[in-house]
């Protein structure tokens, strides 16, 4: 697909242009110089590039409302988002919601399960060792984030590759097109965990799904109560479907990023106190979710151009993560900035709940990696990026080894 992103044309974005996403960082680049106040109005967005304004815009919940969810398509689409699911509120009942989910997803719950994390890296690792490569991404990414949801809800191994399935097809969509929106309600429904919590209701466990079941709060009404069904399952669908997608997205560009780098591989294979900062220069470095969508509640002057209350904006956290304005030499993967903060999991009230899970993920795999091999490259003949629309990453990245 052809788009006029050449210098001296006006500057083009579009989230569905394979060429565009392919290496969206020139456009990103012309966007914060040239627009970084943009309406594209074939789709009908605005986007936002440069890094101060995104993170003012994160923290500006009144402005840039999340209550229509922070998908693109949801946000354009003429349906009523269901009430009571934390990715389509607001605070007051978002701080309540979250409030809720914090108390049963918590850093000790996650960290307790770093040893089942690594041992399960090692069983997908281990048959590769002595071979000349093998595909990251069917091998590892793809399979360990529903995994470790599954450890975290009790979630039988038999069952963990189903339930991916289903979640990633919601997410799937055809290059060079947007995501259909046929129900929203089913994005968060929570229906294929339906058969699988009526009987952990039963036969309970220490799992997060038990406590999901078992939490008492007080609603918005003053009411001390459980959770509903239907909201234990619209819960865990969240729970399940953040955690899956982007999380494998980071083990995919942890391999390739890392391969594009072997000096920067060479420094965190002889020092693994790196590893974090590793994780973190990725995330800044090439996004998982290279955007975020809002509603706008109100309408918003910037840069002499307005966006109009009701209007869907995309605030582009790949091209704030590379704002030289903000980073020095942003466009250079380096381990050891002194700036290596990131905007893509967010800022403020809607800061990713799964961001500690998704490091430690991340940190595991990539140190078993490098436990095996201090060096890989990558098979670029057959690498292929997944089409969706809400995140960028590989769907097929062969390790070349030896």
């Amino acid at each position: 697909m052809t788009t006029p992103t050449a210098r001296g044309a006006d500057v083009y974005y579009d989230p569905y242009d394979t060429d565009i996403v392919a290496d969206p960082y020139p456009v990103y680049a012309r966007l914060r110089d040239e627009a970084p106040i943009y309406h594209n109005g074939r789709y009908d967005f605005w986007a936002i590039s440069r890094h101060a304004d995104v993170e003012r815009a994160l923290a500006d919940w009144q402005t840039y409302s999340n209550d229509r969810s922070d998908i693109l398509e949801l946000i354009n689409s003429d349906f009523d988002m269901p009430e009571g699911v934390m990715m389509f509120e607001d605070p007051p009942v978002h701080t309540m919601l979250r409030g809720l989910v914090s108390r049963v997803f918590t850093p000790r719950r996650m960290a307790a399960i770093e040893d089942q994390i690594r041992a399960y890296c090692v069983r997908c690792l281990d048959p590769h060792v002595g071979t000349d490569g093998f595909d990251v991404i069917a091998e590892l990414a793809a399979m360990m984030p529903m995994r470790v949801i599954g450890m975290l809800l009790g979630i039988p191994e038999t069952e963990q590759i189903a339930v991916r399935d289903a979640n990633d097809a919601g997410l799937r969509t055809k290059p060079g097109a947007p995501m259909r929106v046929s129900n929203p309600d089913a994005i968060a429904d929570g229906r294929i965990y339906a058969e699988y919590v009526e009987w952990r209701s039963k036969n309970p466990s220490d799992d997060l799904m038990t406590s999901l079941l078992n939490v008492e709060f007080t609603d918005g009404d003053g009411v001390t109560r459980k959770l509903t069904r239907g909201e234990v399952l619209h819960y865990t669908q969240v729970v399940a479907g953040a955690g899956n997608e982007t999380t494998g997205r980071l083990i995919g560009w942890l391999a390739k990023v890392l391969a594009d780098h072997p000096e920067q591989r060479r420094l965190v294979h002889e020092d693994r106190s790196l590893l974090n900062r590793a994780i973190d220069e990725t995330l800044r470095f090439e996004p998982t979710g290279p955007h975020v969508g809002r509603f706008v509640a109100r309408d918003v002057v910037c840069h002499g151009r307005t966006i109009p209350a009701g209007s869907a904006v995309l605030l582009l956290f790949g091209a704030a993560n590379r704002d030289p304005r903000r980073y020095a030499d942003p466009d250079v993967f380096d381990l050891r900035r002194t700036d290596i903060s990131h905007l893509t999991f967010g800022k403020g009230v809607h800061y990713c709940l799964g961001a500690n899970l998704a490091r430690l993920e991340g940190r595991v795999a990539l140190d078993e990696m490098l436990n095996r091999w201090p060096d890989w490259g990558i098979d670029e003949s057959t690498a292929r990026l997944a089409p969706t629309s809400t995140v960028r990453g590989w769907e097929r990245l062969r390790i070349v080894l030896g």
